[in-house]
């Protein structure tokens, strides 16, 4: 009996995931009428491409799709770079002032400048309507920080360590040459939290970009299924619908298309995602 109740509410939460996912791939592949229509649950009625056609024939789409492999491919390399720069030393019981450098940087997780100062400081640097202000504020993640440095302490054990320091390797060589093969997993796990948050980040484009040229595909989905924006215009009640039923339509195959590469990426590291918060969970 509990086996069957554990299974009755794993499928339940299953359903309550699944069958919005089958309705919004359905409706991105439906006529435009039967999406206005509300006649789409989970197949497609009246089978159609022209979501995607119009889509990705949307220079605006196009550029906000490659701009979000740029922010995603190079601020997940700079945090990935950036949070191991930090969480190695702090991993070492040796390092002098460990515990309160590990304590401000905790600190950082509980409160925060805010925005006003924080886009102060962005305009201070220059990176307004710049790249950098999509991959340089949120470069490190306290809780990637915690995972990571939990990682290389209960991983690695000191005595491999000593042991390299007796053959001559350094700090530097050490890390390159042994803690990193051996930190795989944990590098998967954090390289697919920091693609993930990049790609689906458009809150610091939409307060620090101004130029459409660098929107990610995220902003550009946000203007049209909140805006509803639109660049042709319509001049007659016909063509107003027709606009319609086509925005309805773009709406799905934007969150389709939004949503393919991470669904391509995050299998190969799968594995590793679970095994890499049980082991941030452990704190000591």
């Amino acid at each position: 009996m509990f086996l069957f109740c554990t299974y009755l509410l794993l499928c339940t939460f299953l359903a309550v995931v699944l069958l919005p996912l089958l309705n919004i791939l359905a409706s991105s592949f439906s006529d435009p009428i039967a999406v206005s229509s509300g006649r789409v649950l989970f197949w497609p009625v009246d089978f159609s491409l022209r979501g995607y056609e119009v889509a990705l024939g949307d220079p605006q789409v196009v550029t906000g799709f490659i701009n979000s492999l740029i922010y995603t491919g190079v601020g997940a390399f700079i945090s990935v770079t950036l949070t191991i720069a930090l969480a190695y030393p702090l991993s070492r019981k040796s390092l002098f002032g460990r515990g309160p450098v590990m304590g401000a940087v905790v600190f950082t997780m509980l409160f925060s400048g805010g925005l006003i100062p924080t886009y102060l400081v962005i305009q201070q640097l220059g990176m307004l309507d710049t790249r950098w202000s999509m991959v340089i504020p949120q470069a490190i993640g306290v809780w990637q920080v915690v995972i990571a440095s939990t990682y290389f302490r209960t991983m690695i054990p000191d005595e491999l360590y000593e042991a390299a320091q007796l053959d001559g390797c350094g700090d530097l060589r050490f890390l390159w040459k042994v803690a990193l093969p051996l930190a795989k997993p944990m590098i998967a796990v954090v390289a697919l939290m920091y693609a993930i948050t990049q790609w689906n980040s458009y809150f610091d484009a939409l307060i620090y970009l101004k130029d459409a040229d660098l929107y990610p595909i995220q902003l550009v989905l946000r203007n049209i299924l909140i805006l509803n924006t639109n660049p042709n215009g319509a001049s007659n009640a016909a063509q107003m619908l027709e606009r319609q039923q086509l925005a309805d339509l773009l709406k799905y195959s934007l969150i389709v298309i939004a949503s393919v590469p991470v669904l391509l990426i995050y299998p190969f590291v799968a594995r590793y995602f679970t095994k890499g918060i049980m082991i941030g969970a452990i704190k000591g």
